[in-house]
C-alpha cells in the first residue's frame, strides 16, 4: 500500500472548479514535487492532504487512513512548512520549534535535547534566543523547517518554502532539505511553481495545470519525454519544429536547444550519420547566459534555439552568418496536443 493514496479528489470554490478527478500514489520516504503555475491547484491539493481543507469528492489516505477524517488528524503526524513560515514573533527560534513537541506533552529534557540536535543539524545551533524579526530570511525558514522536523513526521508537507528568499539562500536550501530528507526517509510533498526546484529535488514531479495532472515522472523523464505541449513548454525551453523538417511526417516536434548541434558550414559537407538530419541556417542572434551560450538560428522556415557551454573563447559564430545544425532524429519527441 502507498504511503500517501489520493483517490478522485475534486474541489471547488464558488462554482469554480480547482481540482478535477486527482489520482496519485506516495511510496514511503518518497520527495515528490507538484510543480505548475499559480492557481493550477498544488497548494489546494496540499491543505486536503494536510486537513486543512476538505475535498467536494473523493479521498486521501495516510497509511491507510482517511487524512479528512479531524478527529483522528492527530494520528497521521504531519509536518507542515508553509509559504509564509507562519512563525509566533513573541516565541524564540529555541520556542518555535520546541511548540509541537510541548503540544505532544514530551519531557522537557528530551525536547531541550530533540530541538538542540535539530537546531546543529540545520545549522541555526546559537540563535536559540533570537526573534523571528531577528533573523534572517534564510534564518526563519530553517526554524520553520526545524519545527515540522523535530516532531519526527511521517509526512512532511511544503508549500513554496523557498519563495521568500533570495537566490544564493534558495540555491543552497534546496540542497540542504533533499539531504535531510534522504538521511530522515521521510515523504515528502513539496510545492513550486519553480521547474528548477523540482528537477534539482524531486524522486517524481507531478506537473499540474488547470486542477489537472498533465503527466507525472522522473525529473529525467519530464524533462527529456514531456508527453503534451504543456509539459515541453513549462518546463525548461523548447524549439518546436514541422516533424518534416527531420523526416519526422506531419506531426509537431519538439527537442531541447542543447540537442542541436552546431557546427561551421564547411562541416555539412557529405553524408550525415545514419538517423542524423543537416540543415543550413543564419545566426540571428546570440546570447550569453553565464555558463552557457544560446544562438539564435533561422533555419528551414524556422528559428531555433541552440545551447552550447561558454567556453572561455566564448562564442565562435557570429552574428548574420551561415552555419550547420545537425540534429538526430532520436533527441525529437512527437507531442500530443
Amino acid at each position: 500500500m502507498s504511503h500517501v493514496q489520493i483517490i478522485d479528489v475534486e474541489k471547488s470554490f464558488q462554482g469554480k472548479q480547482v481540482l478535477k478527478q486527482i489520482n496519485l500514489q506516495v511510496e514511503k520516504g518518497e520527495f515528490v514535487t507538484l510543480l505548475g503555475p499559480s492557481g493550477c491547484g498544488k497548494t489546494t491539493l496540499l491543505r486536503i492532504i494536510a486537513g486543512l481543507e476538505r475535498s467536494d469528492a473523493g479521498t486521501v489516505r495516510i497509511n491507510g487512513r482517511d487524512a479528512e477524517d479531524g478527529a483522528k488528524r492527530k494520528e497521521h503526524n504531519i509536518g507542515m512548512v508553509f509559504q509564509s513560515y507562519a512563525l509566533f514573533p513573541n516565541l524564540t527560534a529555541y520556542e518555535n520549534i520546541a511548540f509541537g513537541l510541548k503540544v505532544k506533552k514530551v519531557a522537557p529534557e528530551v525536547i531541550k535535547e530533540q530541538v538542540a540536535a535539530i537546531m546543529e543539524t540545520l545549522s541555526i545551533a546559537g540563535k536559540e534566543h533570537n526573534y523571528p524579526h531577528q533573523m534572517s530570511g534564510g534564518q526563519q525558514q530553517r526554524v520553520a523547517l526545524a519545527r515540522a522536523l523535530v516532531t519526527k513526521p511521517d509526512v512532511l508537507l511544503l508549500d513554496e518554502p523557498l519563495s521568500a528568499v533570495d537566490a544564493k539562500v534558495r540555491e543552497n536550501a534546496r540542497i540542504l532539505i533533499r539531504d535531510i530528507q534522504r538521511k530522515m526517509g521521510i515523504t515528502t510533498i513539496f510545492v513550486t511553481h519553480d521547474q528548477l526546484e523540482a528537477l534539482v529535488m524531486s524522486d517524481r514531479i507531478v506537473v499540474m495545470n488547470n486542477g489537472e495532472i498533465m503527466q507525472v515522472g522522473t525529473p529525467e523523464q519530464i524533462y527529456h519525454k514531456p508527453q503534451n505541449k504543456f509539459v515541453a513548454n513549462f518546463i525548461g525551453t523548447y524549439n518546436f519544429i514541422p516533424g518534416s523538417l527531420v523526416g519526422m511526417g506531419e506531426a509537431t516536434v519538439c527537442l531541447r536547444p542543447e540537442h542541436i548541434r552546431l557546427v561551421k558550414r564547411s562541416e555539412l559537407a557529405g553524408t550525415p550519420a545514419l538517423g542524423t538530419v543537416s540543415l543550413l541556417g543564419r545566426v540571428e542572434n546570440v546570447y550569453i547566459l553565464g555558463n552557457t551560450v544560446r544562438t539564435e538560428i533561422a533555419a528551414g522556415g524556422c528559428n531555433l534555439l541552440i545551447d552550447r557551454l561558454n567556453g572561455y573563447q566564448g562564442s565562435e559564430f557570429g552574428v548574420g552568418e551561415e552555419v550547420g545544425l545537425l540534429i538526430e532524429r532520436e533527441a525529437c519527441n512527437v507531442l500530443a496536443d
